[in-house]
């Protein structure tokens, strides 16, 4: 058995076990010591893929269930060497999406936990049954070892009233619980905690914008290390325009589409939480098929990629003036990391707002690894790439707390 204290992080989807074992006071860019997916659970034809730091291991059959899944890419593990057996595990750690109010910080699971979080279903419905599924599993597997939850909202806990709360009726509000919580905190709070070192300054003299933007995305603002507002809401689907999502719209819309459409609740839920977005408008919701569709001259995938900056740059300024003084932006995920055009047109005309970016840094024509700074050394307000890391945040908060117990 390795020496090394160990995390295994999972995040369980409807159909799918991302996971890895990790190192939590390993280097950010370093690979994790152990990598997987269970995916098309429930599908005719499912695919386990395994990666240590020197092999590699797939299996295509037909995956019954999460417990089924999870349970063969454990024996494959093992196969390589690597399974939890053979491992100093010291906790696993679990991406759960909504806490609600219940839960602000990580917490050790237990059956109560569970029974809370079960509670929580009507906030989360298409996400958090799966990390429960994920969850129950893991623990009949690894009963012997601590099973941690981190919360996709717990960093926006700290969000003031008036930005948290909904113009609505109170009572309704709170008998529902009906509330601005916020999502993808993990990544927001990992790459918003590496700021203040680029800047060399002390984080809490750093007033910060940080965009997560990935097929989900969201935009953070953050003033001295604490979250003051997110374009997430009560659900994932607010904000800004995302890969299947709408973003923002006007909830007349929903009333219209029943009354002029009879589409039923759950027709419009598909709608906007799987059909709009960039996929609504172009027809695709990956920014490589966009980018081939632009520059091809598709007029729809066009229109979309404007409305998508519009909206960025929405929230970007409405940040601006929240916060009074901005020092830094950040892009961060899959397009925030690798889209040089996102990056570029975001920030577009901003001179006279002290943001200026340098096109060969914003191209990364140096080659630069991990963090890096995009704007002009004359910009006021820097901005940077972070590369986000939720799995190795969550690895150290389950282990900072395992070692509590």
């Amino acid at each position: 058995m390795s020496d090394t204290p160990y995390v295994l992080v999972l995040n369980s989807g409807s159909s799918s076990i991302k996971f890895q074992v990790l190192d939590p006071a390993a280097d950010a860019a370093q690979d994790p010591f152990v990598s997987g997916i269970v995916e098309r659970i429930g599908e005719s034809s499912g695919h386990i893929a395994i990666k240590t730091e020197t092999s590699k291991m797939e299996d295509s059959r037909p995956i019954l269930s999460h417990s089924v899944g999870l349970e063969r890419a454990f024996g494959m593990m093992t196969l390589l060497g690597v399974g939890p057996q053979d491992l100093n595990l010291a906790a696993v750690g679990h991406r759960v999406v909504h806490g609600g109010a219940t839960f602000t910080e990580p917490v050790v699971i237990d059956d109560t936990v569970i029974s809370k979080l079960k509670g929580l279903i009507p906030l989360a419905p298409l996400h958090n049954p799966a990390n429960i599924d994920g969850i129950e599993n893991a623990r009949a597997l690894l009963e012997h070892v601590p099973h941690v939850a981190v919360f996709d909202t717990a960093f926006f806990s700290t969000l003031p009233e008036d930005a948290a709360n909904y113009a609505i009726d109170r009572e309704v509000a709170k008998k529902y619980d009906i509330r601005r919580y916020g999502f993808h905190g993990t990544s927001h709070h990992y790459v918003s905690d590496k700021v203040p070192g680029l800047l060399g300054k002390p984080a809490e003299d750093v007033n910060q914008i940080t965009l997560h933007l990935g097929n989900g995305a969201s935009a953070a603002a953050i003033r001295g290390g604490e979250a003051v507002d997110t374009s997430m809401g009560l659900t994932p689907l607010a904000g800004l325009v995302m890969g299947t999502r709408s973003g923002d719209i006007d909830p007349g819309i929903i009333f219209h589409l029943e009354r002029s459409a009879n589409m039923k609740v759950d027709e419009i839920d598909t709608l906007l939480n799987r059909n709009s977005g960039l996929k609504g408008v172009s027809g695709v919701n990956d920014f490589r098929e966009l980018k081939e569709l632009i520059e091809s001259g598709d007029e729809n995938a066009n229109l979309a990629y404007g409305v998508y900056i519009h909206q960025l740059r929405r929230f970007i300024g409405s940040y601006m003036l929240i916060l009074g003084r901005l020092d830094a932006i950040t892009f961060t995920a899959g397009v925030g990391e690798n889209s040089v055009n996102v990056r570029r047109d975001a920030m577009a005309n901003l001179e006279n707002f002290g943001i200026k970016i340098d096109e060969a840094r914003n191209n990364n024509e140096d080659g630069i690894e991990g963090a890096r700074e995009i704007s002009t050394d004359d910009s006021t307000v820097k901005v940077f790439v972070v590369p986000t890391n939720e799995e190795l945040a969550i690895a150290r908060q389950a282990k900072a707390l395992a070692d509590e117990e």
